[in-house]
């Protein structure tokens, strides 16, 4: 049965814009060396891309399973082939309350694919994706609000753009431009990593970056720097310019960064069985998304929802697989303003 998408005057709207994929995940007991063939654990099909994972996760997290939507509404704009895997993505977008009249089906044109390979002993992931339909996105299908979404007008904004790379960049250049230009709040999470222009990131509030990433976009020459200690990979990616920085550090936990006050929070990892890392960063965006969106918007805590997203996050790695992975809203403790963890300044986190 399919899951309505339904809206009222009350609701925030978050629109995702980005990839769609299927995924293709095959579980081993360790990589393959060059040349070598193993034989795998097992093998799925799930639905995937960066971009639907993150309106997965916004949409589930704003939702309690079997209820229905709350007061978040959540846009998906992309684009799939008109074959098997776009109809099954498209269909997985609908039951879990996504508008989906942003996707935009491609005939004669092939559904993105992500081969996945987990290793089972830690959890991790290696992903090689093929775009496909995805990069059919052009810079001049987003020129307007309502290419955004077709009932957006100055008036009645979207409250959040969530974007990544998985699409071409300059639409994704593009887009930051149209948000710019009508004041609209914009997560980027800049993954797979490149480097941007820097004026890009005049446009994005809020910057939620991995190690690996944090040092690419930044054109760290140490691309393994220690994120316990300042030094050039922090003043680089202050530098940017973006109020608001996250930087997810897996096992060992997330920093977050205020840079307009100069104040740096440190959130420790939660304690939990791994058993797949796929979609953790993406739960953690739209959970992130969630949180600032309708609790900590107009002043709020932004470092609670960095704590949020952090539990939201580890909730997600005790499941196998992708979408199907990310948590509802009551399978996450409740969201909190006040935490024990105090911020540091700047200035004392660089003489530690």
């Amino acid at each position: 049965m399919k899951m309505m998408f339904k809206e009222t005057m009350d609701n925030h709207r978050i629109v995702v814009i980005g990839s769609l994929n299927t995924d293709l995940i095959t579980r081993t007991s360790r990589v393959p060396a060059a040349g070598e063939t193993l034989i795998s654990k097992s093998f799925d099909t799930g639905s995937g891309g960066k971009g639907a994972n993150q309106a997965v996760a916004c949409a589930r997290l704003s939702t309690q399973k079997f209820v229905g939507p709350q007061n978040v509404c959540v846009y998906m704009v992309g684009a799939v082939g008109d074959d098997t895997f776009g109809h099954e993505l498209v269909e997985g977008l609908q039951n879990n309350y996504i508008d989906i009249t942003g996707v935009t089906a491609k005939e004669g044109e092939k559904t993105g694919v992500a081969v996945i390979i987990v290793e089972e002993q830690t959890g991790e992931n290696r992903i090689l994706m093929s775009p496909n339909t995805n990069f059919s996105l052009k810079p001049e299908d987003f020129t307007t609000l309502s290419d955004l979404g077709k009932d957006f007008t100055p008036t009645r904004l979207p409250s959040l753009i969530v974007l990544q790379l998985e699409i071409p960049l300059d639409t994704t250049l593009q887009i930051l431009k149209v948000a710019s230009e009508h004041g609209i709040d914009v997560v980027l999470n800049p993954a797979p990593a490149q480097v941007l222009p820097k004026e890009a990131y005049a446009a994005v509030n809020h910057l939620i970056v991995n190690e690996s990433e944090a040092a690419i976009i930044t054109n760290t020459a140490d691309k393994n720097p220690d994120w316990s200690k300042w030094g050039e990979h922090f003043d680089r990616i202050v530098s940017l310019g973006v109020k608001n920085v996250v930087i997810t550090l897996g096992a060992e936990g997330v920093i977050y960064l205020e840079t307009r006050q100069k104040k740096l929070w440190r959130f420790e990892a939660e304690k939990v069985n791994v058993v797949d890392t796929t979609a953790a960063g993406d739960t953690f965006v739209g959970a992130y998304a969630v949180a600032v969106t309708t609790f900590a918007k107009g002043g709020g805590d932004f470092a609670a929802a960095v704590r949020w997203a952090n539990t939201a996050a580890a909730k997600t790695v005790e499941r196998s697989g992708a979408q199907g992975a990310i948590p509802w809203l009551d399978e996450v403790p409740a969201y909190w303003e006040e935490g024990g963890e105090s911020s540091v300044s700047f200035d004392e986190w660089r003489r530690r």
